[in-house]
This record gives C-alpha cells, sequence and structure tokens, in this order.
C-alpha cells in the first residue's frame, strides 16, 4: 500500500521484496528506508529513471497539515505520499470507522457523524468544523463522496482552505455530463450523438430514446463510477432505466437531472489520464484500458492499451488536454472515452479527481500522481514536459471486492475479514488497501477490499504475476471476487486482447460459473486433496502416540489409503501412498506424484505436482470428510472417505433442500427503499415486488412466480 518511490526499476525486475532493511534509497533529496515502510503497506512502483532525478526538491514548501475528505484505501493511498512529503495528515471517519486503518494511520482523526454517508463522508458541515478543529491548510477529497462537489470546494475556498484538485469551475463545467458534452464539442473533441439538454420525465426519455434510436444510455448527469446509468433497449426499459438511475443520482450525488445520449455497443472503454497546473501547463499521461466491466463498473484495468497503437494514443492524448485546456483545469483528471473496433473515439465524459485505476498509470509513468496533484494545489508549474512522459513496461489492476461473484458477476458481500494476508512477498506487486485482519465490509460503503496491481516489463509478465498474487491472497469472513478476476486475467479473448465491456456477458453468457477443470487439471486437485487428507491422518496419529498420551495407541501398519472422493456430484476411487513429503496418487488410472511441506496449519500450500506448480488454500476440513479446496482460484468441495466408510455412508438419510420458491429472499444485504405490493395483491412471474439498495446500487427484486401476497415484513424508507 505505502508509496515506495524508488529511482530504479531494477530493484523489482530483479526479485526486490522489501525485506533488504537497512537498505536505503535515494531519491533526490527524499531518504528512505525500508524499514520505515510499514509490512502490510510494500508495493511494486516502477520509476523511470529520466523522471527521478526531479522527483523530489526539498525546497518546494506546500503544506503543513492536510485533512483527507475520505475513507478506506484511498485515504491511506494519500496519507502515504504526505509522509512521504512531510506533511501532517487528518483523517475523518464515521463512528463505524473509528477503528479502521486511515484512522490509525493519519497524525489526527475526527469523528463526522454516524454510519450513513449522509451524515458522515458527505456531512459538509462537520467536515468543514474538523477543518477548523485541527487547523489544516488542505483537503484531499479522494475520489467519490466530495471529491467532485461543487459546493464543497466554494466552502473551503471561503475558508482560505485550498481544494487539492482543480477550480469551481472545472469541477461544475466537467461534472456536469450536458455542459462537459458541449464543451467538449466546442473544444474540438469527438462525441457521442444525443440528447444534450436534461430529460424531464420517463414520457420524455422515451420520446428521446425512440428519437436517438435504441439502444441508449441513460446517465445521471452529475454521476460517476456507474451509479445512476442504465442502458435501455426499447420503451419500457427506458421508463425503469429513467425511475432508477435518477433515484440513484439523487441518493449518491444530490441530483436527480438525467441526459440521454446513444449506447455504442461493443466499445472499449479506453482513457486518458491529465495533468493540468495553475500556469496554463496541460500533460497527457497515456491511457488505461477500462473495459472489463460488470453493470458499468470497471474490473480489471491495464495501462497501456493492447489496443491502441501511438497515432491513436497521440489523438485522444491531445484531445484530451484541449478539453483540460479549454476548461483551465488544473490538478490530475481523466477523460474517458469510448473506443470502437476501428479505433473512432468519443468523449463520454471527464472525472475531475483522481481515479480507482491510476496506480498503472504511475507504475508505467513513474509519477506520483497524489504528489502532483498537492504541488499544483499550492501554485507549482508542473516539472515534465510531453516528451518526459515514457510508456515503461505493463501494468495490470485488478479490483478485489467482497461480492458474489457467482451472482450477476458480483453482488455486494458483508463480514468481518477473520484472516487476510496480501501477496506483497511477491515481486512486481503492488497492494492499495485500508483493511486488516478484523475489519468489517458494512453495507454501508463501496465492498471494495483492496486493489491489486502488477506490474512487468511486458504484458505477459504482468499478467503471470497477477495470476501468481491472486493465488497467494487469503482473504476469509467474507466473500469475494478472486475467483471472477483470475478466470478473466487467464481467459484466451483476454489474453489476445478481444475485449469490450460486454466482455463479461459475452464470455459467460449464462453467469459465471467459476473455473471448468479439464481432466488433467481435475485429477491435480483431486490427488491434492487425498494427500492432504491422508497428511492431516498422519498427523493425527503422531498427536495420540505422543508419550504422554493415557490410552496407548498401535500404529496401523497403513501401506496405501483406499479412498472415495466426490467432486461435482461424481465419485472417484484413488489409492493414496507416502514417502516422506510426497505421496503418489493413482486417481481413475492416472498416477501423478505430489510433494510439499504439507504445512496444515498455514492457509496457503505451495505444492508440485509432476513438476507444475501451484499455490492452493484449504479453505475448511470438516470431521464428516467435506474439504474446501481454493485451486486455481475457484473454491471446490470435495468429500473424502475411506473405502469402507463409503460404503457405510450410502446408508445415511440426506437433507432435503428447502423449498424457497414461494419466498421473496434478497441476494445481498441492503436497505429496503420501496415496496411495490402489499398483502392481498396477486402477482405474477417477474414482477416488481421491492427495490433494495446495496452499497450505492438500486436493486429490483422480482417475483419467482405467480400467487398472491400473504406476507411482508418491510417497509420503505
Amino acid at each position: 500500500m505505502a508509496a515506495v518511490w524508488v529511482g530504479a526499476a531494477a530493484l523489482v525486475a530483479a526479485g526486490w521484496r522489501g525485506r533488504r532493511s537497512p537498505h536505503r534509497l535515494m531519491r533526490g533529496a527524499a531518504l528512505w528506508t525500508l524499514k520505515d515502510v510499514p509490512h502490510y503497506s510494500r508495493q511494486c512502483l516502477m520509476v523511470s529513471r529520466s523522471l527521478c532525478s526531479a522527483r523530489c526538491d526539498s525546497n518546494e514548501k506546500t503544506f503543513d497539515k492536510i485533512l483527507i475528505a475520505n475513507r478506506g484505501e484511498i485515504a491511506c493511498r494519500v496519507i502515504k505520499t504526505c509522509k512521504k512529503m512531510g506533511i501532517k495528515t487528518v483523517a475523518i471517519h464515521s463512528d463505524v470507522d473509528a477503528s479502521s486503518v486511515h484512522v490509525k494511520m493519519a497524525d489526527e482523526a475526527v469523528c463526522v457523524g454516524p454510519a450513513p454517508t449522509s451524515k458522515s463522508y458527505l456531512n459538509m458541515d462537520a467536515i468543514m468544523e474538523a477543518i477548523k478543529k485541527t487547523g489544516a491548510q488542505a483537503v484531499h477529497p479522494g475520489y467519490g463522496f466530495l471529491s467532485e462537489n461543487r459546493e464543497f470546494a466554494k466552502c473551503l475556498a471561503e475558508e482560505d482552505v485550498i481544494f487539492i484538485g482543480p477550480d469551481t469551475h472545472a469541477i461544475q463545467a466537467m461534472g456536469d455530463k450536458i455542459e462537459s458534452k458541449l464543451l467538449a464539442k466546442k473544444a474540438k473533441v469527438n462525441t457521442i450523438p444525443g440528447f444534450d439538454g436534461v430529460v424531464k420525465d420517463a414520457d420524455e426519455a422515451v420520446r428521446i430514446a425512440r428519437e436517438i434510436g435504441y439502444p441508449v444510455m441513460i446517465k445521471a448527469s452529475a454521476g460517476g463510477g456507474g451509479k445512476g446509468m442504465r442502458i435501455a433497449w426499447d420503451d419500457e426499459e427506458t421508463r425503469d432505466g429513467f425511475r432508477f438511475s435518477s433515484q440513484e443520482a439523487a441518493s449518491s450525488f444530490g441530483d436527480d437531472r438525467l441526459l440521454i445520449e446513444k449506447f455504442i455497443d461493443n466499445p472499449r472503454h479506453i482513457e486518458i489520464q491529465v495533468l493540468g497546473d495553475k500556469h496554463g501547463n496541460a500533460l497527457w499521461l497515456n491511457e488505461r484500458e477500462c473495459s472489463i466491466q460488470r453493470r458499468n463498473q470497471k474490473v480489471v484495468e491495464e495501462a497501456p492499451s493492447i489496443f491502441l497503437d501511438s497515432e491513436t494514443r497521440r489523438a485522444m492524448g491531445e484531445q484530451a488536454v484541449a478539453l483540460a485546456k479549454a476548461v483551465k483545469y488544473s490538478s490530475a483528471g481523466t477523460v474517458e472515452f469510448l473506443v470502437d473496433s476501428k479505433k473512432n473515439f468519443y468523449f463520454l465524459e471527464m472525472n475531475t479527481r483522481l481515479q480507482v485505476e491510476h496506480p498503472v498509470t504511475e507504475c508505467i509513468t513513474g509519477l506520483d500522481l497524489v504528489q502532483e496533484m498537492i504541488r499544483v494545489a499550492k501554485g507549482y508549474p508542473l516539472r515534465h514536459k510531453q516528451a518526459d512522459i515514457p510508456i515503461n513496461g505493463w501494468a495490470v489492476e485488478c479490483r478485489v471486492y467482497a461480492e458474489d461473484p457467482y451472482k450477476s458477476f458480483g453482488l455486494p458481500s458483508i463480514g468481518r475479514l477473520s484472516q487476510y494476508q496480501e501477496p506483497i512477498h511477491l515481486p512486481g506487486v503492488r497492494v492499495d488497501s485500508g483493511i486488516q485482519p478484523g475489519s468489517d465490509i458494512s453495507i454501508y460503503y463501496d465492498p471494495m477490499i483492496s486493489k491489486l496491481i502488477t506490474y512487468g516489463s511486458d504484458r505477459t509478465e504482468a499478467l503471470k504475476r497477477m495470476e501468481d498474487a491472486l493465488d497467494n491472497y487469503v482473504i476469509r469472513g467474507v466473500t469475494h471476487n478472486i475467483a471472477l478476476l483470475r478466470e478473466v486475467i487467464i481467459n484466451s479473448r483476454f489474453i489476445k486482447g478481444d475485449i469490450n465491456t460486454k466482455f463479461l456477458s459475452d464470455v459467460y453468457p449464462d453467469g459465471f460459473k467459476g473455473h471448468k477443470l479439464t481432466e488433467n487439471e481435475r485429477n491435480q486437485l483431486l490427488a491434492i486433496a487425498s494427500s492432504l487428507f491422508v497428511a492431516s491422518q498422519l498427523r493425527a496419529q503422531r498427536f495420540l502416540e505422543h508419550e504422554n498420551s493415557r490410552v496407548p495407541i498401535i500404529k496401523p501398519q497403513v501401506a496405501t489409503w483406499e479412498l472415495s472422493i466426490k467432486l461435482h456430484d461424481e465419485v472417484h476411487a484413488v489409492v493414496a501412498s507416502n514417502s516422506g513429503p510426497t505421496f503418489s496418487v493413482e486417481v481413475d488410472g492416472s498416477k501423478l506424484n505430489v510433494t510439499s511441506t504439507w504445512n496444515l496449519a498455514s492457509p496457503l500450500l505451495s505444492v508440485n505436482i509432476d513438476g507444475t506448480e501451484r499455490t492452493i488454500q484449504c479453505l475448511s476440513r470438516e470431521a464428516g470428510g467435506t474439504m474446501s479446496i481454493q485451486f486455481l482460484g475457484t473454491v471446490y468441495k470435495v468429500h473424502i472417505l475411506t473405502k469402507l466408510a463409503a460404503e457405510l455412508n450410502k446408508f445415511m438419510l440426506e437433507k432435503v433442500a428447502e423449498d424457497t420458491s414461494s419466498t421473496l429472499r434478497s441476494p445481498m444485504p441492503g436497505v429496503v427503499v420501496a415496496v411495490s405490493v402489499k398483502p392481498g395483491d396477486m402477482v405474477a412471474e417477474g414482477q416488481e415486488i421491492c427495490v433494495i439498495e446495496a452499497m450505492k446500487m438500486q436493486n429490483s427484486m422480482t417475483a419467482g412466480k405467480t400467487g398472491k401476497v400473504l406476507e411482508g415484513n418491510a417497509a420503505s424508507l
């Protein structure tokens, strides 16, 4: 997590893992030792030698104290750069976030209200009071919350507090999708055909959609992050989209205005990072490919894009800078484009803040974007020219969420992290997070656990490192999306670069089902499972035969273990034997040799199967023979019994599954914001029963069958 800005890319390329303290890393006048970096926050960040010499000027005076008006990983990210620059920090937090990582990292912390965001992280009065109380000279808003709120920036200016972001004019112009589109046209930026005014009601939405031609995109004018966005393919979807988008926009941004534009089918989502100062200078810092999305929210990002050529990259960059200069933009910002298969690109929106995916740009350019934002906010000019901005290597980011990927590619999950271990021991890995073991993932905030970033000399190396990092990521206590992320990055279409914003629905038309095992992989899994089972049995024997045991145990002379393993309703006969750390396993006639340390207490287990290295996680082992193993990213349940136990198990009764077809159950935790029926009403299959808001998104719950509503124990807010 913590930013370790080093002056040589070779440190990571050579396998530097942040464990050779007390080596000292020199960057201009900035001196670091590895012991200064917390274990949980080391990260990979490649830095261009050409930029290092100008990285830090000890004579530059910025701010004494900065308040971070945010929470979670982005608050931690900003605090780390502030510490590097010698700036004291103030964290704000809700009452439920009092023991969060960002609160512990900051020099000071102020509670700004209860858990709901409207009463805490969006409570401008409480935040302004915290600024006065702590004497903070500037505020970094992170992303989301008040980061693009013009009124907040205006309130800060009235109190002579610096907003680390663009001025209010740019926030207003680019934050309003209607005005930004008009400005983009004026700046000669390619734009998407559509209606440039505000849509008044659902009837007008239908009329406009028909004029533009389906499909259309309904978007919140003040929106961002996928909130308040719906694709409509017909009149009915347009009416529903208008209703849900306006409600989400009002809830998330306090502004329910909508616009409608032509939906470009099968596009790529590619964005340009820009950086401007208060002296009229602006740069484009290359692109990020953000096409892997679900519900208009990004899941996997990378820099650069495998799709763009240098000519298209330059054209997009120059148009992005032209737009930034048109609004006198001064800070880090992002201009987002939709790009079709012929490399025609169209302006989508401009985000006047730091993006979630900014780390991949930092990896390939060597720039610390937070530091640049702070410098610009203080009034310093940019230190670099366009020709200075490199593309060094390749970086990939996966957004690790507390979500169930088997439900609509990711419905929110809540819980407490009973065990948490980031894969920062691997080379070329950076993890930006704001959590620790024991942290709660609640219904109040975004379900992101972390941003996992890997860097390599090329795309192949970056993706291989990501695959290893996902296998070595330990997350227990909440459902997570590791399985989906891993499947995406190893998918043949993704590897070839054949991607667009519909990638997930195209590749998984029936929904995500997890990794589909080949015969060889299945045999490997069964061999590992049987080896784990025998290893645990042998360990139990050693414990029982301890010299202090009160009951004498006669060691059974077992040369081989005949086992029955059930996987996916199929039963497999397995014969296993061991010689030290190596197990010889015969699975359905195939023989495999499995070697490991067999440390059953470790959350991670490295195994070698006939020369193939695998990292697996044994999530649970039950006395009845059921075992859960995370293998190739997906969790598999296997039921292992000895041959005798399997024969006896045939006489055991099976538990009958509960019939829930007549009950409507929310697939995720959330808040009921609307109830459309009452007891006694007749409903048809597919009819809306209620609306659940979960982690800032509204979801319509529908009836699974035709019938009468007998009982309803929820009321809308």
